[in-house]
């Protein structure tokens, strides 16, 4: 008898295995409507072959899934175990009259495997035959009314008559509506097993496909892990849960909840699949097992190198070849080129685990020792953290220490911060354990220690540990204590406080960073990097009409002669021929005293100065820093209408650093930045293509911010409000004006009202205007604040239109009133700028119900401005306002060829609601789009202006109302409506509207 436990549905979440499905899917409809076949499942123990087949046949109709599993009896198992399920889930559901009819003359050979039927037939040479024919007919009967599944799990503990039936089924199946699905641990098969020689011959048989299922990746282990544990993971637990599991989903599910416990013993292996692991390595002698108990100290990495090993073990070679042949043949090791690997990871933690005290320290102790003896054995970046982990296990706690300082040291070099970290954080786990600590990390102290870890964590986008490391640090130094190397400690774990708060999404650092200042000695290493660093932050730092501790301390700073200018001009200067940290601070000070000079508008000082950090980061191969320099360079010369150059920086820079393996510093800011010139230039769908890369392949963080706004901005401009509505949950109006970083603060804000106006939510959109208006100081960060001044502007320009309510009206002209107050004191630099000032202008003009020949004077002037910039869709939105205005100041000629023109860009582009306004505007002024194009033809005889006429009576609109909309007068309304009434043969407008409505003119 068989059970099928595999197969009872999960608690735990199915993520992944799209493509798998889909295999299995389509595979089931090829086989139950065209030929049949089978589908071999493989993988590694608890890789979740069964949850994957599960989930497949849960969505399979009732009654059309038999499921059957081998049983754990060894090689031999019990015969046709899984057949036996599957016949016995046949009879109880399609009943004896199944088998009677596959079997003409009683039950046939059925009753071998199901002693229910009946009597055993008479022992035959034939019997064998006549059960597999018999099992292929009732197989293919139960298929006729819309095909069957058959699912075998287990297949690698098969006896040898399953196996063979399997075989004569695949071969034999030749009417469509048979599915086979087999399972197999594809790391149980060893070298002499007897499923390893058959696989090949059944996928090579027609309808056989082989699928090999792989681990989850990282970020789909971390979503099981979370639906587990019912939070998400944070960055550091996702790490350490995909070290620990590699994406077995049982293991996975196994350390869901202690992920990321301090307390958690980092090579154990939870007790529920342990014996799993260390079963199938009983059959193997002392010698093997020894030698298996061996690696699994040395292969801390992984790996373990072959002379290490021979080393280790202390055994002649004629001793471990053979022990060694023993475990590589049973697939518990694989070998390499010059060494060895357990089969999984959680298998070496298992062996490891079951080591008893006094070995387990003496073979840590041995390793330790080795690695010195034999050097090349270990590659150099991993001797020092081997050394570490094999002195700690083996409690030799001063020799730990000194390894994990070289480790961190190692780490540190090779920008690994994460690593770093975590050696610093075993250097300070051992200190107290350690009487001379200090002399054994190169006479630095504690807190200095602590510091480093502090950075590490910062560098490591780990922000939350290094405020807590940095606070710890800093509660043990006394203010009293003002020596110049004491204060540098503060000041510098006041620094890398201060980073860490800026880190975090909407953060800020400015009061650590200016307290850092004002501490730190300006003779002692690391003023430089403060300078730079506190330079950069400054210019972003958001301004509050309200005023923030933060906000002050900014202007204590600037009245003490520090403004962002002159904190990176002093960086420079200080900089001169010093050492490699301080020429990179300086480096970073010129791309932030570049910008400084370009968001002012002077483009010949500020770009020489990016250009100059650029090619020094190169010369040096810093890619950070080279690629700071580039999204910077590629952001202003975008803010002043140089788009083209922008983007052939920003191209050229992720071009070299995907050429050199560096693309990953990019993958938020600078694809943001430019999708952001796709966006400006009009291509909203190439804009769309790079932001929705970056989604799918980054995890979360403070550059999400800007990401996500270039996301919804373009999606709206499509008209795709469900799309841009789903990006804003990163950007949401609660969130918008809570970072500290104005630039967040702007783009977040700018997504949302464009949002808001494509969605025809004006009063939100007014609302958002003046809370923003009214709080934020924006005058100083023109660059962003410019777009936004326009959209505010046309925010104000709809609540002021005809038939709005009053509350509307009166917002609409207070966020007028602030908007006007803005601009006045914002200049206006490069073409970009200088026609957002045009069109901000003719908005508010709109707004004051200017004239229509002076408002058409206003839209004129923006059209121009609009022209010498490369930016299509804010030209095309220009000139059908303008169309409206001069429409307005009966001009028609120029109003139908601006409405033609923004038409055919907004189509160009994808503009969805730009193409139809314009569209409309052309159907209201009675002209086609396309230069002699007729109209289109109105039903009733109406002509094309009477249907314009039409579509406003029909919503019960007045004559003069009419006339406001179309840009006639009164009177020609009044006779339009009168030839109405007459073509429809109406006698009122109230009949008109209903007899319209059913045309489709309403």
């Amino acid at each position: 008898m068989s059970v099928m436990p595999v197969l009872v549905e999960s608690n735990t979440v199915f993520v992944g295995r799209e493509p798998e499905l889909r295999l299995l899917r389509d595979h089931a409809r090829r086989s139950h409507t065209e030929a049949p076949g089978a589908v071999l499942v493989g993988g590694d123990a608890g890789v979740g072959k069964s949850r994957l087949v599960g989930e497949f046949v849960s969505a399979l109709p009732q009654g059309s899934v038999f499921v059957g599993g081998c049983l754990q009896l060894g090689v031999d198992g019990l015969s046709y175990a899984p057949f036996t399920a599957v016949l016995r889930q046949l009879l109880r559901e399609r009943g004896r009259e199944a088998f009677e009819t596959a079997a003409p003359g009683g039950v046939g050979e059925f009753s071998r495997l199901l002693p229910e039927l009946g009597e055993v037939p008479a022992q035959r040479p034939e019997n064998r035959g006549i059960l597999f024919e018999q099992v292929l007919r009732l197989l293919n009967q139960a298929a006729e009314d819309g095909g069957v599944t058959v699912v075998l799990e287990d297949l690698h503990w098969a006896d040898g008559a399953t196996r063979d039936l399997l075989v004569f089924l695949v071969r034999n199946l030749d009417l469509p509506g048979v599915q086979i699905v087999a399972t197999y641990r594809s790391d149980d098969l060893h070298r002499t097993h007897p499923l390893r020689r058959l696989l090949p011959e059944l996928r090579r048989a027609p309808g056989v496909e082989a699928l090999e299922l792989a681990p989850l990746s990282r970020d789909e282990a971390g979503a099981q892990a979370a639906a587990i544990r019912g939070t998400a993971l944070t960055h550091h637990e996702m790490d350490e849960l995909y070290r620990r599991t590699e994406g077995v989903p049982l293991f996975v599910e196994s350390f869901a909840e202690s992920v990321g416990d301090p307390a958690g013993d980092d090579h154990g292996v939870p007790d529920q699949f342990r014996d799993l692991l260390l079963e199938p390595l009983h059959r193997f002698d002392d010698t093997a097992m020894s030698v298996l108990r061996v690696a699994s100290v040395g292969a801390v990495s992984g790996s373990i190198e072959h002379e290490m090993l021979y080393h280790a073990a202390g055994l002649a070679e004629r001793e471990l070849e053979p022990a060694l042949r023993t475990l590589v043949d049973a697939n518990v090791l694989r070998a390499d080129r010059t060494g060895y690997r357990f089969r999984h990871a959680l298998l070496r933690d298992a062996v490891h685990g079951e080591l008893l005290p006094g070995p387990h320290a003496r073979l840590h102790m041995r390793f330790a020792q080795l690695i010195d003896e034999y050097p090349d054995s270990v590659p150099l970046d991993r001797r020092a953290a081997e050394q570490a982990h094999h002195y700690n296990a083996a409690q030799e706690l001063p020799s730990a220490l000194q390894a994990a300082w070289w480790a961190a040291v190692r780490a540190s070099d090779t920008l690994a911060y994460g690593e770093e970290l975590d050696m610093l954080e075993r250097v300070l786990a051992l200190w107290d354990r350690v009487p001379d600590a200090r002399e054994r990390v190169q006479g630095l102290s504690w807190a200095e220690v602590v510091s480093r870890a502090a950075g590490a964590a910062v560098e490591a986008g780990r922000p939350r540990r290094a405020l807590d490391l940095a606070d710890e640090a800093l509660a043990t130094l006394s203010e009293d204590d003002r020596d110049d190397h004491t204060l540098m400690v503060r000041a510098c774990l006041l620094r890398r406080r201060g980073l860490a708060r800026a880190e975090e999404a909407c953060g800020s650092g400015i009061i650590d960073l200016i307290t850092a200042l004002e501490l730190h000695p300006p003779h002692m290493p690391g003023y430089v990097i403060l300078l730079a660093i506190l330079a950069r932050e400054t210019m972003v730092h958001r301004g509050d009409r309200r005023g923030t501790p933060g906000q002050e301390r900014l202007k204590e700073l600037e009245k003490a002669g520090r403004s962002t200018r002159a904190l990176a001009e002093e960086a420079i200067a200080l900089a001169g021929s010093a050492g490699q940290e301080d020429m990179c601070a300086a480096a970073d000070a010129r791309i932030t005293l570049g910008g400084l000079h370009m968001d002012s508008g002077d483009l010949e000082r500020g770009r020489p100065l990016i250009e100059e950090a650029i090619g020094y980061a190169a010369e040096i191969s810093d890619p950070s820093l080279e690629a700071r320099g580039a999204g910077n360079l590629g952001h202003f010369l975008r803010e002043l209408g140089h788009h083209e150059e922008g983007l052939a920086v920003l191209e050229e820079s992720l071009a070299r650093h995907e050429a050199m393996g560096w693309a990953s510093v990019h993958k938020t800011f600078n694809h943001q930045n430019r999708a952001e010139i796709y966006f400006e230039l009009g291509d909203l769908a190439g804009a769309r293509r790079i932001v929705e890369a970056v989604l799918r392949t980054h995890p979360l963080n403070k550059h999400r911010y800007y990401v996500d706004a270039v996301l919804v901005r373009a999606a709206a401009a499509q008209g795709d409000l469900a799309a841009a509505r789903r990006a804003m949950q990163v950007p949401g109006r609660s969130d918008a004006l809570t970072s500290q970083r104005m630039n967040i603060v702007q783009l977040s804000l700018l997504a949302l009202l464009e949002t808001d106006l494509a969605a025809g939510a004006v009063d939100d959109a007014l609302a958002l205007s003046e809370r923003t208006l009214e709080r934020l100081v924006l005058e100083s960060a023109h660059g962003y604040t410019w777009p936004m001044a326009d959209v505010m502007a046309e925010a104000a320009r709809l609540g002021t239109v005809s038939g709005r309510p009053h509350e509307t009206v009166d917002l609409a002209r207070r966020v007028r009133d602030l908007v006007a107050d803005l601009v006045t004191l914002m200049p206006a630099h490069g073409t970009a700028q200088q026609a957002y000032r045009a069109s901000v202008a003719a908005r508010l003009a709109a707004v004051d119900g200017a004239e229509p020949a002076p408002l058409l004077e206003r839209w004129t002037a923006a059209v121009e401005a609009w022209e010498a910039t490369p930016m299509r869709l804010h030209l095309a939105g220009a000139r059908l306002r303008a169309a409206e205005a001069a429409m307005a100041a009966g001009d028609r000629g120029r109003a139908l060829e601006w409405v033609r023109r923004a038409h055919a860009a907004a189509e160009e582009c994808g503009a969805v609601p730009l193409a139809d306004a314009a569209a409309d505007l052309a159907r209201r002024m009675g002209a086609g789009l396309v230069e002699d194009a007729a109209p289109p033809t109105a039903p009733a005889g109406l002509t094309a202006r009477e249907a314009e006429v039409a579509r406003l009576l029909a919503v019960g609109s007045t004559n003069a109302q009419i006339a406001g909309e179309l840009f006639i007068t009164p009177k020609t309304a009044s006779v339009h409506v009168s030839n109405i009434l007459a073509k429809l043969d109406v006698p009122n407008r109230a009949t008109a509207g209903a007899r319209l409505r059913e045309l489709g003119l309403a």
